[in-house]
């Protein structure tokens, strides 16, 4: 049987470099198909704080906040994170007290309504376990931050496909210009410095955008109860 003719080994060849040229554009969609995106949901989210009072730690939180989180479940260390808080939804059961930590001599929230955090790299630290480092702005002043943490799972629930964090990280609030204190008779500070934030996130996954949509919807709404 004769060989194939110099014609056919040419389209072979052509063929074969049309393969590889598809594949090659294929597989950053590939990549990017693995990315997800995530809307936390606040109603099963809370932001969390303690910082210490005389001789106790007296905690507090924010009620008010939304973020999105971007992953890939094969490898989380490509992921980011964006959150917002809203400075004014401070609240630790004291109405006085709340008040006084929404003017100038703390948040300033009229000036500085609100607290982000952007995410700069993502780093495994142990199965399960991430680093976070990013950089956090409160009252109009950006300082770099590591948040440490536990990744709870991935799956179905409350009709759309969810995920859970905790992470948490501790920030001296003079660094950020938090400055208000007073002496306490006979020595000493009535508030401390180190501030322990704590944020528990469930976040439901978005539902991919469609060709030609102007607006990207999730699974389910992240209020559903």
């Amino acid at each position: 049987m004769p060989g194939p003719t110099r014609s056919t080994r040419t389209s072979f060849v052509l063929v074969a470099e049309a393969a590889l040229v598809a594949a090659a554009l294929l597989a950053p969609a590939r990549a990017l198909a693995a990315t997800e995106s995530y809307t936390i949901d606040p109603d099963h989210s809370a932001v969390g704080f303690k910082i210490r009072h005389l001789f106790s730690r007296v905690p507090g939180r924010f009620t008010k906040f939304e973020g999105t989180i971007r992953l890939d479940q094969a490898d989380l260390s490509k992921g980011s994170v964006q959150f917002t808080i809203h400075a004014a939804s401070i609240d630790t059961d004291e109405p006085a007290r709340d008040k006084h930590l929404r003017s100038d001599a703390f948040f300033d929230v009229e000036n500085h309504p609100k607290i982000t955090f952007q995410s700069t790299r993502v780093k495994s630290a142990a199965p399960n376990k991430l680093q976070v480092e990013g950089n956090l702005t409160i009252r109009g002043t950006t300082k770099p931050v590591t948040l440490d943490v536990d990744v709870l799972g991935f799956g179905p629930g409350l009709g759309a496909y969810r995920a859970g964090f905790e992470a948490r990280t501790r920030i001296n609030r003079q660094d950020f210009g938090v400055k208000w204190n007073d002496i306490v008779e006979g020595g000493g500070y009535v508030l401390g410095d180190d501030v322990d934030i704590t944020i528990n996130i469930e976040a439901a996954r978005d539902k991919p955008k469609a060709a030609g949509a102007e607006t990207k919807g999730q699974d389910t709404p992240a209020t559903n109860r």
